[in-house]
């Protein structure tokens, strides 16, 4: 996989999790910069071959150390999303599960063997808000990082 970087795109690519770049963020950039179409699994891959590692991002300053706190208190009384992983994975996908979004709209998503991402909600046509969707990939990144991908 890094055989198709040049060494400018690997330490670009270095660069942007450095500064604190999501996966979904390195795969956009990857395309929009250098033209670079890679799935999700791919851009895993890729990561863990130049050794590199997403950060978490860290508070800018003692008021955003505040809200972190105040955020996790605030937690058991707001509805979030869950995400859960099938122990018999669908079949055609590499991985597959749950996810109850923070309306308590439910639905199916899975990981093909391309590492494109599906999500089919229970509701035809609902989609589920920004937030939302952010705070299902960040739960799916950490997910999918403890089962090895």
């Amino acid at each position: 996989m890094t055989a198709n970087l040049t060494e400018q795109q690997r330490q670009q690519v270095a660069r942007w999790l450095a500064e604190g770049a999501k996966l979904s963020e390195v795969q956009d950039r990857l395309a929009k910069e250098f033209g670079l179409r890679l799935t999700y699994m791919e851009v895993r891959l890729l990561v863990d071959d130049l050794k590199l590692q997403v950060k978490d991002p860290e508070p800018d300053n003692a008021q955003s150390t505040t809200q972190t706190q105040q955020i996790p208190e605030a937690r058991p009384t707001e509805k979030r999303v869950q995400l859960s992983v099938d122990e018999l994975t669908k079949p055609g996908a590499v991985v597959s599960g749950k996810v109850t979004f923070s309306d308590g709209q439910k639905a199916n998503w899975y990981l093909d063997q391309m590492g494109r991402l599906g999500l089919a909600p229970e509701k035809p046509g609902y989609r589920p808000s920004a937030n939302d969707l952010d705070e299902f990939q960040q739960l799916l990144e950490r997910e999918l990082a403890r089962y090895g991908f």
